[in-house]
């Protein structure tokens, strides 16, 4: 197998895939979101979150939104997609918000309507008690050391303009100093022990519970991604956490966002077309702990340059996968894991994504390593306490959270 000297564009790549964390956040440049996503933090999409309930009943959903509000011109629409094998789904069922002017909530699933005001403590039901929705700011359940992940990345990148081989897949070999110094300061913040860069974020979220009923007419194995979309088109989506800002990595700016203005326009059924991008980044993840070829689903037998292509098509198709016959909820990635690595442990997990999955952790270590604990950022929790059976799930806002501003916009979103 050749090894390349590394070319300036995968040290673009680099730094491009590393949260803007500048001095004076007030005249930053937001380099992780679109121009047409950062000129409304009310149509930017933070996380998406999908998991069942304990009484096997419901499936409940979360959509954080960066800005601290909502739009009277965009609909924010959970994409729910049922089938019966994993890969392929043949309903799809929306359930989609609404809000005026003066702040009043409409939200439908099929014949379901839940109305009111935003910020209803005990949420908003349907005639029928089958759909149940709060929207109103919450604390934000994502936790991530942004400061870390940028060090490290850092590290990674003096390693790379430094004489680092590059293979034909894009896998850097770093020596084992380098592979220390990325896990050293991956899991520091400023030197300490890691901390969560978004505590006390509070983003504006919708919060749904909805009978499985309405939402798995394909099958069981639901497939959710999330969408913001004005009468003019598609603003944002998002699926998984992570993939659209930490894959999606442009070789410059200009070139960055329109491959993101694109992928935000495209349903995950045009994923194909990303594919190529996704995969020359996964190249650079995988030489994170220093080993080639141990990422998930990478293929060690492959022709030059096709390494990493099984794991660039399933996260293309950028959603959460959902077992809906399960009650039971402990691990990201779980459905995926069961179906495509064998793990029989797994298969009666529903996976998805609930309030305290440790995702940006178990998403890297996967990328890195092929396993759920090689990465540590050193955070490993939010700061707050959320719920996955008490409705509406998420911790009470406490008011301390400045107005987004294009750098806190881009830390909320680097989760993407």
């Amino acid at each position: 197998m050749r090894n390349l000297r590394l070319p300036l564009a995968i040290v673009s790549l680099v730094a491009a895939t590393t949260p803007v964390l500048p001095a004076s956040s007030a005249h930053a440049s937001d380099h992780l979101d679109t121009p047409t996503v950062a000129a409304d933090p009310r149509a930017d999409i933070g996380d998406i979150y999908a998991w069942t309930s304990a009484d096997g009943r419901h499936l409940n959903l979360v959509m954080t939104i960066v800005g601290h509000g909502f739009s009277d011109v965009i609909g924010y629409t959970f994409h729910v997609d049922s089938g019966k094998v994993f890969g392929t789904t043949s309903r799809t069922t929306d359930v989609t918000c609404r809000f005026s002017a003066s702040y009043a909530a409409d939200c439908t699933v099929a014949d379901e309507h839940a109305t009111g005001m935003v910020d209803a403590v005990d949420g908003l039901v349907s005639q029928s008690g089958r759909l149940r929705v709060f929207a109103g700011r919450r604390d934000d359940p994502f936790f991530n050391n942004v400061k870390g992940s940028r060090s490290a990345f850092d590290a990674a990148a003096h390693a790379l303009t430094h004489g680092t081989p590059v293979d034909a897949d894009g896998f850097p070999q770093f020596d084992d100093a380098t592979v220390a110094s990325i896990r050293k300061e991956w899991r520091q913040t400023d030197g300490g022990p890691g901390r969560n860069f978004l505590g006390g974020w509070t983003p504006a979220c919708i919060v749904v519970t909805v009978d499985l009923g309405l939402v798995n007419g394909g099958g069981p194995l639901l497939a959710v991604w999330g969408e913001t979309a004005s009468p003019h088109g598609r603003i944002d989506r998002a699926g998984r956490p992570l993939t659209g800002n930490a894959l999606l990595s442009p070789l410059d700016e200009t070139k960055g966002d329109r491959l993101k203005e694109r992928y935000n326009r495209a349903e995950p059924a045009r994923a194909a077309q990303f594919i190529g991008d996704i995969q020359r980044t996964l190249g650079l993840y995988d030489g994170y702990d220093g080993v080639r070829g141990n990422q998930w689903l990478a293929d060690t037998h492959a022709a030059p340059g096709m390494r990493y292509r099984p794991l660039a098509t399933l996260l293309a198709d950028d959603r959460l996968w959902v077992n809906s016959a399960s009650a039971k909820c402990t691990q990201l990635f779980a459905v995926e894991l069961a179906q495509l690595s064998g793990r029989r442990d797994l298969a009666a997990d529903c996976g998805g994504r609930t309030p305290n999955y440790d995702a940006s952790n178990i998403y890297r270590s996967l990328l890195a390593a092929g396993n759920l604990d090689s990465i540590d950022d050193g955070v490993h929790h939010d700061d707050r306490t959320h719920s996955t059976t008490r409705f509406p799930f998420l911790a009470v806002a406490v008011d301390s959270s400045p107005a987004p501003t294009a750098a806190s916009s881009a830390a909320a979103d680097y989760h993407e």
